[in-house]
């Protein structure tokens, strides 16, 4: 489905048909960033409903992705989301970023708390004069301007977190303080996002929840991620990726079978989309695509 100007993400999630978004990060070098407007140029065609472009801890990349962000809504049909974080802003600088995206008529932003530099199970120490939690950049970027605000959510739990109860309080915070949508960490359950849903529903909250989707091109890199972020990869995942050992190709062909069937039983379900983490190649999504017969 084609975004329609004017309209918010949270209005076309709940418009009933089928969403796709993508993700991307800035890139670190010229031929990264050529890589990266290949993988915007080829999956364009499949008409997301938006696009967002990730932010580097202690804006590393700020600079970065706000001129990606900026060019996707300057030179392409796209509706941009760009990333912000806590991590080593101040509030001052936090509410300048926020204005420079809305002199960008950047409308959509991502708000999250970001993770220390040691990585998401580190100890959280908040930047003087900074936030602590990402439902103050909820509060700060709804004072600050008309954004549309999106928030992370997180279907085992964030690594912090004391219990998947808990976390879902959280999600249901950030909701009431102005959070639209959320688009949830990556996993391998499909029932690990629908438990989530349904506790954020219990709690009387009816926010649209973009499930989060990474095929597994390569299980060591996986399994390392998923220890990092608290993803559990089930042992039937590994044993299916496994046998394949030895066969690159194989073992890719089975990782992307087993996004396409994650994706299948999600929107089944009644998810209202899939958001994927394209680490800024197209050719994995358009192979889930293929086998979702996704057609331009």
């Amino acid at each position: 489905m084609a975004p329609i100007p004017g309209r918010s993400i949270r209005e076309l999630l709940e418009h009933g048909e089928r969403s796709f978004s993508f993700e991307f990060f800035p890139p670190k070098d010229e031929a990264g960033e050529q890589q990266l407007w290949q993988a915007i140029e080829a999956l364009e065609p499949y008409r997301p409903n938006f696009v967002s472009v990730t932010y580097g801890a202690g804006g590393g990349t700020r600079d970065k992705t706000i001129a990606i962000t900026s060019r996707i809504a300057r030179e392409t049909s796209l509706t941009p989301v760009a990333h912000l974080t806590c991590v080593g802003h101040t509030r001052q600088e936090l509410e300048r970023i926020l204005d420079t995206y809305a002199a960008e008529g950047i409308a959509h932003v991502m708000l999250l708390r970001g993770d220390p530099s040691d990585g998401p199970r580190a100890p959280w120490t908040p930047t003087e004069g900074g936030l602590t939690y990402a439902i103050e950049l909820v509060e700060l970027a709804r004072s600050r301007g008309d954004f549309h605000i999106g928030v992370a959510a997180f279907p085992e739990a964030h690594p912090s977190a004391v219990s998947r109860e808990a976390d879902a309080d959280v999600l249901v915070a950030k909701a009431r303080a102005g959070a639209e949508f959320a688009v949830t960490q990556m996993f391998f359950r499909a029932s690990d996002y629908f438990d989530l849903v349904e506790r954020v529903r219990a709690r009387g909250v009816e926010i649209p929840i973009m499930p989060g989707i990474m095929p597994i091109l390569n299980l060591n890199a996986i399994r390392r991620q998923g220890e990092l972020i608290g993803t559990d990869v089930p042992d039937d995942v590994v044993a299916r990726v496994a046998a394949h050992d030895g066969d690159p190709a194989a073992m890719r062909a089975e990782g992307i079978a087993l996004a396409a069937e994650l994706c299948e039983e999600l929107l089944a379900g009644g998810a209202p989309g899939l958001h994927f983490y394209t680490l800024n190649r197209s050719k994995a999504t358009l192979e889930i695509f293929a086998a979702l017969n996704v057609t331009v």
